[in-house]
């Protein structure tokens, strides 16, 4: 798990932990130093939530004026806070402060926390920071520290917690307990681990079988299970505990571990279904993917893949600071140590693993019929779920959409929704992984409770949340803020039931308070009935209860009745419904879902299976559940008693008590943590965050508590020690302590009420102390300044008594000189002065005895003298006679001088000779070099060349990407639009069978296919360009290719010369071998001077060295400066040491009397040597100083070419992106003209994949010419560091031939005149360098300015480009449902079409038979009246739903208006997003640049600190001064500091661009939510109008149908409906002309939008070539300023030539006078020495009569001979030959003069032309400045006109979208009267056909009358016959 470390670590010693447990003395020794007054330092507020330390300036009433720093600020008195004194920083406890306010709390936290020192006591509290790394505090070294140790006997630590509980329970037997409480993130479960790990450590009993893992291992390896299922990555941290826990470790009544157990509260079950984007879900599910174990996916049923399953992908997937891998290799171990079976721990897995597949099987269910009855579309994750919990898989899925339950004496089946048994199945989820948890928890304890081993009393550790105030407060903050009121009255009723007690047992006067019921308000509200937990559950369990309802029922019985419940705050949640104010603050809570979460119902019919299913751990987790029985169990009357809270909020309130009644049982101990920053990073301190942590823990709570108390005492002994200073007297007045301290607070009049005494303790309040130590302090400064004036008054008072003495002594001197003056004449004082000093006189026989004695005692001394003379004289003889051998010596080698000249002149021809060669090698290598810059220039060029291509192929991608996108949208509207088309074309061959509207058609289908026939040979146009610039790039890679082949030939040519140069180095070597030879016997005859002049070797090799280097930088011309410093203070160390070299050849000259004939000719010949060597070194000077003008030329004329080459690839690089434009243009074109084709798509396709072939052949090519480039620059690396080092080994044999006798007072002027030049030049350089910086400076800031501009634009853009999805998405629905619904509408079309020619038919028959109705009987005619009446009420009850078919058609019009809207904004979104798209590209690219110059900068410092440590070499090397190297290490340390900022500034910028990223992403995920918000709620509105209108065409149909009665109605809708249909006949022609007139506009429409989008374009164009521009200026500028900075270069070069010309006049001259001042000096020595011959040998004869002198000379000159023997006869030569060397200075001195004349009349010269021509290039660069700035402003102006003309174009052609939208709402509404009147139609054929049932109802009936009226008829005929025929008769 994280925090663990791997088996098999270091068995290295625990580092030693000292300076993160406790202050160092030099801590306490710099915090002394701290500037203090107690009376005016203060905290003020900073305005950010922290404190500033300031001093009182002034007081005015309430208002106190600071000085923070030097900054005077006003602020409250109240808000001034004192500071403790300085021997209370980094106090230990924070309680024993004198001052506990905020600031000081605060102050001391963070001081510690900064000095590495996470943990500090306030009072009975531990506070703890989270450090965020690792100390070496928790090792075994470190426990043994604390091991036996009180809390004030040691360091503030977890461990002394511990142990203090430890000897708590092993002193008093009672039970303790560690409650650690804080933040997520704080570091809980980190310090429980400690503790336990501790007690596992410290405590182990020992005891363990054999194979069997011991207790303490059992105890340990809990931590891998429960974190694994446990623990979970939130935002604030990546291990976070999303439960609490109370670990219980039992101990034996010997204080061994016996066993340990647990319980758990509040999981967060809720993350098993939901994670935010930033979280993670438990860390189980991501160990179980991570294939540690090999065959568990298998046995689980898992894919390799984490995100199949929904529940735990829906935050981040991994965590950087978690091994998965790791973490299931732990938690496998530690389910073997604590004895799980192989069965229940793959059981585990399995759970686990169903859960996963849980998540995915809420997703299978689907709707199905009008009730939308859930069922499932496919069983896969079913049966996967089915299987692992091992039940039947087809009743599982018909109990989830149909479970079963219990009425009366029935069960009933009852139908859910999708929506229902997803949740369902997400309750069943959650209760599985809760008791899976659990079920956890209780076999670790079975596991960790052993039976065998005797439990006396145990320790408690308490692992919770602390008190939690977000933004969101939901049902589990509540719950967490109520623990923490209860634990915080539970501290408080400790603290001060201590404190309280210490007070009575010190028999001071208090009245006892009880801290603990300023909480009790809080409690009660929450516990009291018919408060907030009643009411909670009384709602809970009411079936009807909603949000709403519970929060009135919170409002009316809280608000007002109860002081901690208020009215929410809407500023951190607008919606939140209540607020209650707790002892921290107050937080406003949201109750939405909260009586769902309380309720956390379960489907119990799954239950029931689960319970008899196969799975052993299913079964035992749902053990306790009743589940769903089918007969009511036996002992179900018990169970009724047992019951217990049937809610969650019941629950953790049963489980709260059983907690709060076990801490009360026990003596607590309390740790708090804190979260020092957000950000994670150590030392950085957060003060808003800690204070609100501080509230939050109750620290500040209890410290306030403590102030009402009295925080801070003394033992009276040591009260008495530092105290009885301010009253010795009273102190010392009594033996008891009460009464002497009375007396001495009442005689500095201390207030009582400020302090209290005890019996054996001093009691003060809060800030007492502080005035005892003011008082203290006072008197210590008074005995102070009295020593200090008591040390002064000793010390002058010795000084006072001498002066005063002398005084004294002077007096009596005068008195008795004028007594003598008076008395000198008088007899008697001339008698008594002339026998004075005869009184007194000693015997002289004694006298001579006395010194006869002493003569014999010294004779011994005398005679050792006379010996140790002896011996010295045979000494001297001894030393003659080596002198004698050693001058034969020197005669027999100075005659072997002429080999030595022979030699040395074979040596200076043979270096001649490799000169000539150095020169020769020298021009090959520049040609060398030359070649190599041209073959890397090109191959940048190709390298550019291919970075190009490779964008425009990126680009090319993207668009035929966005093609087809697009193609696809339009495709589906110009089906969309076929389909009306179609529709529209049915409906007019069917109504009005005619061919006008079908050839209109054809027409126009006609000239759609032009319009496409159009495009497509566009497209073609576009694919043959396309092919002609893959052919160009074919050309590109055969020039590649060949460029390639001609580099590997140089390549080859350039190794024959490598070979060849290695053979002249090979004779380089022989000959500097020989050299060498002849160099080392020179050197044994002159070491001495090879020793002193090796120092100027080496540093004329360091300035060749950096010669060279100028060669690749200019800037290491500064080192070039810095080694001319070195040499300089070089010489004048030599020229200082030579001047005391001369001075002791002076002195021994005059002591030496032994120059002989033989000598003076040596050093004749030494000056001959010397004359000749120095006139090498001219040459060779001289020689080198034109080599280095050389190599400026060319270093200059190399800048130069770069530059220009600069310029070129700039232009190449214009040249590219305006071909890249023209290219996004024909692209542009491209998509536009792709609107309406399909077959493009196939030749797109088929063009992308050759280009993609294509473009991976070059990658590998240009790959491989990377590679080659590479290996060939790697050879010329080595060429060029081989070159470099033959170069230098031929510039040493030069150095070693050339600089063997160099003058040294000459080098040492001219070296200090070229310091003085070179410090002149430093300074300019650095004035320069300042300016050049400042230029800089400003440049950065305003390209910071742009970048964020830039970035601004893009964020913008980005938001543009979600909007656009999003308006995609929800135009791609509309159209899916406007064809569905389309297609519907056709149908029921057909529909009434059929109806209407059945309805004509029927017509027909109708008028048949009419004109027999016509002749029916009158009967009728009133009939068909009262139809006529009922007739008119259905005519005014469809004009009434005709209105509302009109108000519904508009309102489809306005969505459909609304969608038309959005697709244009979409389409400009769009054409944004492209232009952001560039942008972003451009932005991209800048970012890399600052990258690569970042690097560069790093680089750079990291050079110039190998340089800093080779000039650190130099100088222990050199011994230069020390005000030089104080100068060069300011000016490094300055570049350093500037380098430094430089790195800090871009790292900052790096760091605001990512933090602008992370805002764009936030604001982004913002917006998306606010458009899916917004369209649920559209689409809800259209839902509840859709159903409205159902309803209202459905009422209106019955209406219909229930008043279409009548045979009249019958006729007069008959007429109607004709003229109803000549009116629809009309109304289509219309609709069919307005339909063409439309589509007319339309095509106008369009035309005009690509002439303004060409035009838009156009403007693009034109921006993207004015912003090329202002590139172009910017670098035409830089280029202006850098060749500036060449000129003043040039400029100051020129005038250090002249001042160097001018100074070697001087040094000429100088060398002059003292060359002849010297020679003068020699002669008067030499006659000197001559004349002072005589009086050495007078001297020898003394010499030996003193022998103790002779001694030490003697040994002086042996020391000395050796040494001095070459410098004397160098001398000696040199003195001989000085007369010659000043003929021969003179001529030179004149041939100087000449040169100077010459150099200055050159350098004059030279040096106004320079300022001339720079003058003028300063002015043309300022003038090209001026008009790169009028085109930049030219530029921006037209940039402005051209995005004012895009809004004018854009609102046009919104104006024409509007237009559009207008004709198509009035197409729309037609449509609409076409639908109505189709219905009518309907309507009317329904009528007809009850007509016509009814006419031959009626036709039948009046057949019968008029056969019955012919029966009749026929009968009364009969009749009328048979009374005629009875009348005749």
């Amino acid at each position: 798990m994280p925090g663990h470390v791997k088996a098999g670590g270091s068995k290295e010693a625990d580092p030693d932990p000292a300076e993160f447990l406790w202050i160092s003395d030099e801590m306490k020794r710099e915090d002394g130093l701290k500037p203090y007054d107690a009376k005016k330092s203060v905290w003020v507020p900073d305005g950010e939530g922290g404190y500033d330390e300031a001093m009182i300036d002034t007081v005015d009433g309430d208002k106190v004026t600071c000085k923070v720093g030097w900054e005077p600020k006003t602020f409250k008195s109240a808000q001034c806070m004192q500071v403790n004194p300085p021997k209370m920083e980094k106090f230990d406890d924070v309680s024993n402060m004198t001052y506990l306010n905020e600031a000081s709390v605060l102050w001391n936290l963070k001081a510690r926390y900064v000095a590495k020192l996470i943990y500090t006591y306030s009072g009975l509290f531990c506070v703890v920071i989270n450090p965020y790394k690792r100390y070496p505090i928790y090792t075994l070294r470190t426990m043994e520290l604390y091991i036996g140790k009180r809390r004030n006997e040691c360091w503030p630590h977890i461990f002394a917690i511990a142990e203090g509980a430890y000897q708590g329970m092993v002193n008093s037997g009672c039970n303790q307990s560690i409650l650690i409480t804080g933040e997520s993130g704080a570091g809980k479960t980190e310090n429980t681990k400690k503790v336990i790990s501790y007690f596992a450590t410290v405590c182990s009993s020992g005891k363990r079988k054999e194979g069997e893992a011991s207790l303490e291992d059992k105890i340990v390896q809990t931590n891998p299970v429960l974190e694994a299922w446990g623990n979970a990555k939130t935002v604030r941290n990546d291990n976070s505990s999303r439960f609490g826990k109370f670990i219980r470790i039992h101990f034996n009544a010997a204080g061994k571990l016996s066993g340990a157990d647990m319980v758990v509260y509040l999981l967060e079950k809720s993350r098993l279904t939901y994670q935010q984007p930033l979280e993670r879900c438990y860390h189980a599910f991501y160990n179980l993917m991570s294939d540690q174990v090999p065959d568990l996916k298998e046995k689980c049923l898992l894919t390799d893949d984490i995100k199949d399953y929904w529940f735990v992908s829906q935050g981040k997937l991994t965590v950087p600071s978690i091994d998965d891998r790791e973490d299931m290799q732990y938690a496998d171990e530690a389910f073997d140590i604590l004895g799980f079976s192989s069965d229940e721990k793959y059981d585990m897995f399995k759970n686990t693993a169903a859960m996963m597949h849980m998540g995915n099987f809420t997703k299978d269910f689907v709707p199905v019929g009008k009730e939308e009855q859930a069922e499932i579309k496919e069983d896969i994750n079913a049966q996967k779920v089915a299987t692992l919990l091992g039940i039947d898989c087809e009743w599982m899925i018909t109990y989830f959409c149909k479970p079963k339950l219990k009425v009366g004496t029935e069960w009933v089946s009852k139908g859910s929704t999708c929506s229902n048994a997803a949740s369902s199945v997400s309750g069943i989820a959650r209760a599985i992984y809760e008791r899976t948890f659990r079920i956890v928890v209780e076999k670790c304890n079975e596991t960790l409770c052993d039976p065998t081993m005797k439990k006396v009393s145990y320790i408690g550790v308490l692992d919770i949340a602390g008190f939690e105030i977000f933004d969101y407060n939901g049902f589990e903050q509540i719950c967490i803020n109520y623990v923490n009121e209860k634990l915080q009255q539970f501290f408080n009723q400790h603290m001060f039931t201590l404190e309280q007690e210490e007070y009575v047992r010190e028999g001071l006067d208090w009245a006892n308070v009880d801290f603990g019921m300023d909480l009790q308000k809080c409690i009660d509200m929450f516990e009291k009935p018919m408060a907030f937990l009643a009411i909670f559950e009384e709602e809970s369990l009411f079936p009807k209860a909603t949000d709403k309802t519970f929060a009135e029922k919170l409002m009316s019985n809280l608000l007002g009745k109860w002081s901690q419940f208020a009215k929410p705050n809407p500023r951190p949640d607008p919606d939140a419904h209540f607020a209650v104010i707790h002892y921290a603050a107050t937080v406003s809570y949201n109750l939405t879902g909260w009586l769902e979460k309380n309720k956390d119902p379960l489907n119990d019919t799954i239950v029931e299976m689960i319970k008899n299913g196969s799975n052993e751990l299913m079964v035992a987790s749902f053990a306790d559940h009743p589940g769903q029985p089918l007969e009511a169990p036996k002992d179900a009357p018990d169970r009724k008693k047992k019951g217990g809270g049937k809610t969650v909020s019941s629950v953790y309130l049963v489980s709260l008590i059983e907690l709060m009644t076990t801490l009360h049982s026990c003596e607590p101990h309390f740790v708090r943590c804190l979260v020092p920053n957000t950000h994670k990073k150590p030392g950085d301190v957060e003060p808003p965050l800690i204070m609100h942590q501080l509230t939050c823990n109750g620290v500040l709570e209890g410290i306030r508590i403590c102030m009402r108390g009295f925080p801070n005492r003394m033992l009276y002994p040591d009260f008495k020690m530092r105290y009885a200073i301010l009253g010795a007297t009273e102190m010392a007045s009594s033996s008891d302590n009460k009464v002497a301290t009375y007396a001495l607070m009442d005689k500095i009049n201390f207030d009582r009420q400020r302090y209290r005494l005890g019996h054996t303790l001093v009691f003060f309040r809060a800030g007492a102390l502080a005035g005892l130590e003011e008082a203290r302090d006072d008197i210590v400064i008074k005995l102070v300044r009295y020593m200090q004036g008591e040390v002064l008054k000793r010390i002058r008072s010795v000084v006072y008594e001498k002066k005063r003495d002398q005084r004294e002594l002077i007096k009596v001197a005068q008195r008795n000189f004028r007594k003598y003056m008076s008395m000198r004449d008088w007899g008697w004082f001339v008698i008594i002065q002339k026998t004075r000093p005869m009184i007194g006189q000693p015997n002289p026989e004694e006298e001579l005895r006395l010194l006869e004695e002493q003569a014999n005692n010294v004779w011994g001394k005398y005679d050792e003298q006379i010996q140790t003379k002896a011996k010295l004289l045979e000494d001297n003889v001894t030393i003659g006679d080596e002198k004698k051998a050693l001058l034969t010596q020197l005669e027999s080698e100075q005659g072997n001088l002429s080999v030595y000249h022979d030699k040395q002149a074979k040596a200076a021809s043979g270096i001649v000779d490799l000169e000539g060669q150095l020169s020769v090698a020298q021009e090959t290598l520049v040609q060398r070099e030359q070649s190599r810059q041209d073959a890397t220039g090109e191959k940048k060029l190709l390298e550019q060349e291919v970075v190009s291509v490779k964008k425009d192929i990126d680009d090319v991608d993207v668009s035929i990407q966005k093609i087809e996108q697009e193609k696809t949208n339009k495709d589906h509207t110009i089906r969309s639009l076929n389909d009306e088309i179609a529709n529209q074309d049915e409906v007019i061959n069917k109504l009005n069978k005619e061919k006008k509207h079908v050839s209109e058609n054809a027409a126009k289908s006609m000239e759609d296919l032009q319009v496409a026939e159009d495009k497509v040979n566009h497209l073609n146009q576009i694919k043959n360009k396309l092919e002609s610039t893959l052919d160009e790039l074919e050309g590109s890679y055969e020039k590649e290719k060949r460029s390639k082949a001609n580099i590997e030939k140089e390549r080859r040519k350039v190794e024959g010369d490598l070979k060849v140069m290695q053979e002249t180095v090979a004779d380089l070597e022989r000959t500097k071998k020989e050299l060498e030879g002849s160099i080392q016997r020179k050197e044994k005859d002159s070491s001495g001077l090879f020793g002193k002049l090796d120092d100027e070797q080496s540093l004329v090799a360091k300035v060749q060295k950096t010669i060279k280097e100028i060669q690749s930088r200019v800037e290491e011309m500064e080192e070039e400066l810095e080694a001319e410093r070195q040499g300089r203070a070089k010489a004048e160390r030599q020229r200082s040491d030579l001047s005391r070299e001369m001075e002791n050849l002076n002195e021994r000259l005059s002591e030496a009397s032994g120059a002989t004939s033989a000598q003076i000719e040596l050093n004749k010949k030494r000056e001959a040597e010397v004359t000749k060597i120095r006139r090498d070194l001219e040459e060779t000077q001289i020689q080198q100083e034109s080599t280095i003008v050389g190599l400026k030329k060319k270093q200059q004329d190399a800048n130069a070419e770069m530059q220009e080459q600069i310029e070129q690839l700039n232009k190449i690089k214009a040249k590219i992106e305006k071909d890249k434009t023209v290219i996004m243009h024909e692209i542009a074109d491209a998509r536009a003209a792709t609107d309406e084709v399909a077959r493009s798509k196939a030749s797109s396709e088929k063009s992308l994949r050759n280009l993609q072939t294509t473009l991976n052949e070059l990658g590998k090519k240009i790959e491989e010419a990377n590679l080659t480039l590479g290996d060939i620059e790697s050879g010329k690396r080595k060429l060029a560091a081989e070159n470099a080092d033959l170069l230098r080994q031929l510039q040493e044999l030069e150095n070693s031939a050339n600089m063997l006798a160099k003058l040294k007072l000459s080098l040492a002027d001219q070296l200090g005149e070229a310091r003085a030049v070179a410090d002149n030049e430093a300074k300019e350089r650095q004035s320069l360098l300042g300016k050049f910086r400042n230029a800089e400076h400003d440049v950065a800031g305003m390209k910071d300015h742009f970048d964020e501009e830039v970035s601004s634009k893009e964020n913008i853009g980005r938001q543009l480009s979600k909007a656009v999805c999003e308006a995609d998405l929800m135009r791609e629905r509309y159209e899916k449902e406007g064809v569905a619904k389309a297609e519907e509408l056709e149908m029921g079309k057909l529909k009434m079409q059929a109806r209407l020619s059945e309805a004509e038919s029927t017509a027909d028959q109708l008028q048949a038979k009419l004109a027999q109705v016509e002749k029916a009987k009158s009967k009728l005619s009133s009939e068909l009246e009262s139809m006529a009446g009922q007739l008119d009420q259905a005519q005014i009850l469809n004009s009434s739903m005709e209105k509302k078919a009109k108000q519904f058609d508009r309102i489809v019009g306005e969505w459909k208006g609304k969608v038309d809207s959005i697709g244009m904004d979409l389409d400009n979104a769009q054409k944004e997003t492209r232009n952001a798209s560039s942008e972003l590209f451009r932005v991209k690219s800048a970012y890399d640049e600052a990258v690569m110059q970042l690097d560069e900068v790093r680089r750079e410092n990291k050079t110039l600190s190998t340089e800093i440590k080779d000039i650190m070499d130099q100088i222990s090397e050199g011994g230069r001064s020390i005000h030089d190297i104080d100068k060069i290490c300011k000016r490094l340390e300055a570049e350093k500091m500037e380098l430094e900022a430089a790195l800090s500034e871009a790292e900052g910028a790096l760091e605001q661009e990512e933090n602008k990223v992370l805002r764009a992403q936030l604001e982004l995920t913002q917006l998306k939510q606010e458009i899916d918000r917004r369209m649920a709620e559209k689409d809800e509105e259209f839902a509840a109008t859709k159903k409205n209108m159902t309803k209202a065409i459905e009422s209106m149909q019955s209406a219909v149908e229930t008043e279409s009665k009548g045979k009249a109605e019958a006729l007069r809708m008959k007429k109607k409906l004709e003229s109803d249909v000549l009116d629809l006949d009309c109304n289509l022609e219309h609709a069919n002309a307005a339909n063409a007139e439309t589509q007319r506009t339309i095509k106008n429409y369009q035309l005009s939008l690509r002439e303004a989008q060409s035009k838009l374009e156009e403007q693009q164009r034109a921006k993207e070539i004015a912003h090329d521009e202002l590139i172009n200026a910017e670098r035409k500028s830089n280029s202006n300023q850098n060749a500036l900075e060449e000129s003043r270069t040039l400029l100051e070069q020129a005038d250090r030539s002249r001042r160097m010309v001018e100074q070697e006049l001087a040094d000429t001259n100088e060398t002059l006078s003292e060359q002849t001042c010297t020679n003068q000096a020699i002669q008067g020595s030499k006659q000197k020495l001559e004349s002072e011959m005589s009086t050495m040998e007078a001297d020898c004869d003394e010499m030996a009569s003193e022998a103790a002198l002779s001694e030490e000379k003697a040994q002086r000159a042996m020391i000395d001979a050796a040494r001095l023997a070459d410098e004397l006869r160098g001398e000696q030569d040199l003195a001989q030959c000085l007369e010659r060397e000043r003929k021969l200075l003179e001529a030179q001195v004149k041939d100087m003069q000449a040169r100077v004349d010459e150099a200055q009349t050159n350098a004059l010269k030279g040096g106004k032309k320079a300022m001339t021509r720079m003058d003028t290039r300063i002015r043309e660069l300022e003038s090209e400045m001026d008009a790169e700035n009028r085109r930049n402003a030219d530029s921006q102006k037209n940039l402005r006109k051209s995005e004012r003309k895009i809004k004018e174009l854009a609102y046009q052609q919104d104006e024409d979208r509007k237009n559009h939208e207008r004709m198509q709402a009035l197409i729309d509404q037609l449509q609409g009267k076409v639908k109505s009147y189709k219905k009518q139609i309907e309507e009317a054929e329904e009528i007809a056909a009850l007509n016509l049932a009814k006419y031959r109802k009626v036709a039948g009936a009046l057949g019968d009358a008029s056969a019955d009226a012919d029966a009749s008829e026929q009968a009364a005929a009969m009749r009328k016959a048979r009374a005629r025929s009875a009348s005749l008769v």
